[in-house]
């Protein structure tokens, strides 16, 4: 320890100069966390208990790495214990082939399965492109399928950026170990990456005429209008039912029967999550209410949307610090 943090210790309580110095990191462990479990209620849990731990270790850490790696070994220790007695999470295109038959019965198929929540943008600064990707639907749902230090490391290399040896030390393995888990993980990650071209920016002008188009195709009942929006290939998730659908006539025509309301049955409001446009939806009830409904992720691609998540759990509102009455 050095003489002046030896100083900085003796005037300042322990466990505040933690909290001082820990609270910048907390916006990443969350990310961190969220990218090991695909959840981010889960997320905030672990992340809680790493600063627990964290603060009632700090006496005893005495400097030999930095506080955030410190952190980290925590978080993800933290995380793999979990991982330990829990499912991995998924979404419904992990489950099966999609329908195309839009009158399919997917009452039946709603399921207790662990689903992978989205996380809003807020709790994921990062600036970086390789963390923009890696926090994506596809890409977090992917990350699901590795085993857990597999992920561990993809994720402490490629994204926290520590270097192998680094790795090493926090998994208490070689850092050949961790060349090997990398190389395995980016191969299966491959598949699905994001180029940079796909990255987009909240503020890019397209994606938001693009969002704002397909607010109003949903409040004002206007399924030509949607259907403009969406490519030939597009596909619709809706945890908590594994049925999903595939190509734009197949969603379209359930859409219009099971989603779409007269005018001004809905209001849309414009978000974001894991680097994606997203959109609370709100569902007018018997009183006249807006109620929260479900929270869409959209998928851009070259020709329109790619992909409609639609996360149908009002709960996840809070999490988006959105109310659940309008």
């Amino acid at each position: 320890m050095t003489e002046a943090s030896s100083g900085r210790r003796a005037a300042v309580p322990v466990q505040e100069d933690f909290i001082e110095q820990a609270a910048p990191f907390r916006a990443e462990l969350i990310a961190h966390c969220y990218r090991m479990l695909g959840s981010v209620q889960d997320a905030e849990d672990l992340v809680q208990e790493t600063y627990l731990r964290g603060w009632r270790g700090y006496e005893a850490f005495e400097e030999r790495a930095a506080l955030r790696t410190w952190l980290y070994r925590i978080a993800t220790t933290a995380c793999l214990r979990a991982l330990q007695n829990r499912a991995r999470r998924v979404l419904p295109a992990g489950l099966g082939a999609g329908s195309v038959d839009p009158e399919v019965d997917i009452d039946s198929s709603k399921a207790g399965f662990p689903w992978l929540e989205p996380i809003p943008d807020t709790f994921t600064p990062e600036a970086a492109v390789t963390a923009k990707q890696s926090i994506r639907l596809a890409i977090v749902t992917a990350m699901q399928e590795l085993p857990a230090r597999q992920r561990a490391v993809l994720i402490l290399r490629d994204v926290v950026q520590f270097s192998a040896a680094e790795v090493a030390e926090l998994l208490e393995t070689t850092p050949a170990a961790v060349n090997s888990a990398l190389q395995r993980a980016r191969a299966h990650l491959a598949e699905v990456a994001p180029t940079d071209d796909d990255i987009t920016e909240p503020e890019d002008r397209e994606l938001l005429s693009l969002v704002e188009r397909y607010c109003a195709a949903f409040e004002n009942g206007d399924m030509a209008a949607l259907t403009a929006l969406l490519q030939a290939d597009v596909k619709l998730e809706m945890p908590p039912y594994a049925v999903w659908f595939t190509g734009r006539d197949a969603v379209t025509r359930f859409l219009a029967a099971r989603a779409f309301t007269e005018p001004g049955a809905a209001l849309m409001i414009p978000t974001s999550a894991n680097g994606q446009p997203a959109v609370a939806d709100y569902r007018r009830d018997a009183d006249g209410a807006m109620q929260a409904h479900a929270i869409h992720v959209l998928t851009p691609g070259e020709d329109g949307i790619a992909a409609l998540t639609v996360f149908l759990e009002p709960a996840l509102f809070d999490v988006f610090g959105l109310p659940a009455t309008r």
